[in-house]
């Protein structure tokens, strides 16, 4: 791997997209979502799949369904002959109609908020000897998490609350297999982790979203300014977040306290600014001082020590990821850049993003997982030494291979041009020699300022 010359540099800024429009799934898209459902069913052998949602687990529930349950819970039966059942509460019902896949509707007041009226109340096992679960062989359930567990059987390991799957195991058939089935969708081969240029386009959204509000926030950043303030610009056109918003000057986690404040910053800081929406993530970390003299005491050699040896991991990250690679090349790649022994990072370097932030990764020590177009990651390298602060600039970004980047062009022309906008924006403003299977989906992908006084500057290879 060559080692690029990083320097701190004067750059104009990446050029930000404020005003597009969302993306919305096609009728093409949302079938083809269940018709592959349906064929991993039979690859598997499960004959139903029942899919939990509530306000923080909805992404798999959504992704056929188009809409979580907000406030309450909420189920989704798919048999393997494709008929379909919603199973919600009060406040859902009239999210049937709206709903993305053709389903019948069983009313469960118990998903409902406490206290709410009970009428037409029904236990889960009477609705499930309803849908005769009693005569399925095998059934998988699906919450949001695949277990990767080395000393339990992760088959067994169910997210959903104990209510449900007791509910289960009582109707099921005592020689029916229940299993944890969320592989189906987020493991190796699972369904959602390749997208198409409908899903691209709608995920798009969000990422260049997360980038326009971390550039304005970055801007905004001043001595003696609040961190709600800086908080307020990572929020974006009311859409909700997919992680909790971090502006944090100085001493974090207070009171154990995670939220913006009205700390103010000074000079000297360390501040972390983080948001995220469906679609990609945002984030920096780095010192509020406006040059390499201002840095504490004992991290006069941040630049060299910690900031550099990361952007020099983030240009070879993007500059070697491609179509075909098996995700510990990846993995190997950076841990010959950035040795883990000394930068402590401790995650997977770069991770599949869509509805949620974390959907699953195929970048592990010793992955076999061959990375395919239509997936979409996030760039997550954490150095962590010991001493000094953190750096970070977390980006989104998709591969495409030339039949894909060809629909792309055609279907979504406007959405082709800001791809090629932030292109060359790496390439010839940052010197980044960017695989040519990179799709960036956000604005600010490699912009990284270690210095948030010195607005002007930021790191890039020197040619």
């Amino acid at each position: 791997m060559e080692k690029k010359t990083i320097i701190l540099d004067s750059l104009v800024e990446p050029q930000l997209f404020p005003d597009i429009s969302p993306v919305f799934l096609t009728e093409e898209t949302m079938k083809k979502r269940k018709k592959e459902l349906l064929q991993r069913m039979k690859e598997e052998k499960i004959d139903v799949v029942i899919i939990y949602a509530d306000r923080e687990h909805g992404s798999n529930f959504e992704y056929f369904t188009g809409f979580i349950p907000r406030f309450e819970e909420g189920l989704l039966m798919i048999e393997d002959s494709g008929k379909s059942t919603l199973i919600l509460g009060n406040e859902n019902l009239k999210l049937r109609e709206h709903a993305r896949i053709q389903a019948e509707l069983i009313h469960y007041p118990p998903f409902s908020l406490p206290n709410q009226p009970m009428d037409d109340e029904q236990t889960l096992e009477e609705i499930f000897k309803s849908l005769n679960l009693q005569d399925k062989k095998n059934i998988g359930a699906i919450g949001w998490k695949m277990f990767t567990t080395r000393k339990a059987e992760a088959a067994k390991l169910f997210d959903l609350p104990y209510f449900i799957i007791e509910a289960i195991k009582k109707v099921k058939n005592h020689e029916a297999t229940l299993i944890n089935a969320s592989y189906v969708l987020i493991g190796e081969n699972g369904i959602r982790r390749i997208n198409n240029a409908n899903e691209i386009a709608h995920y798009e959204y969000g990422a260049n979203l997360a980038s326009c509000c971390m550039l304005r926030a970055l801007n905004k950043i001043d001595v003696g300014i609040k961190e709600t303030e800086i908080g307020a610009q990572l929020s974006g056109n009311g859409q909700p977040n997919t992680v909790v918003t971090i502006a944090a000057t100085g001493k974090r986690f207070e009171y154990a306290n995670l939220y913006p404040t009205d700390k103010k910053i000074q000079l000297g800081d360390t501040l972390s600014l983080t948001t995220g929406f469906k679609g990609g993530l945002s984030s920096r970390t780095g010192f509020v001082i406006a040059n390499e003299k201002q840095l504490p005491k004992g991290q006069s050699d941040y630049l060299d020590s910690v900031a550099k040896p990361y952007f020099q991991t983030v240009v070879c990250w993007l500059e070697t990821i491609k179509i075909g690679m098996e995700g510990n090349d990846i993995y190997q790649m950076v841990n010959a850049v950035l040795p883990k022994k000394d930068y402590h990072w401790h995650l997977n370097p770069g991770h599949l993003t869509a509805d949620e932030e974390w959907m699953a990764s195929p970048i592990y020590e010793g992955s076999t997982e061959k990375l395919e177009s239509g997936m979409i990651f996030q760039l997550d390298i954490i150095p962590s030494v010991p001493g000094y602060t953190g750096v970070s600039a977390e980006e989104c970004i998709a591969l495409a291979d030339e039949k894909l980047i060809e629909v792309i062009q055609k279907v979504y022309p406007e959405l082709w041009q800001r791809i090629t906008n932030r292109k060359n924006y790496l390439q010839k403003v940052l010197n980044i020699d960017l695989s040519k299977d990179v799709l960036p989906l956000s604005n600010t992908v490699a912009y990284l300022r270690p210095f948030y006084l010195a607005k002007d500057q930021a790191l890039r290879v020197q040619v």
